[in-house]
């Protein structure tokens, strides 16, 4: 599974509007990195970050560790709403 499906996987599996997520992937400027945006929509944006982050940092673990066996690119994740 590619970066952008396992995280718009797991990011519909935490929300109740799932027709209101976004997944995108944009290039950045460094030659390693990914950037995966997120959007949802601002009533499940808590259940995306979490208390303190935790879900946050917890799907970016997840994304990071697949891309370690994948293609071993960096991966930032931007979580926002509309």
């Amino acid at each position: 599974m590619d970066l952008v499906g396992l995280t718009e996987e797991i990011v519909k599996s935490l929300v109740i509007d799932k027709e209101g997520v976004s997944v995108k992937e944009f290039p950045t400027e460094e030659e390693n990195t990914i950037l995966i945006q997120v959007m949802v929509n601002a009533d499940d944006i808590g259940r995306v970050i979490g208390r303190e982050g935790k879900t946050a940092n917890a799907i970016r673990t997840l994304v990071q560790a697949s891309s370690a066996l994948q293609d071993n690119k960096y991966v930032k994740i931007d979580i926002d709403k509309f």
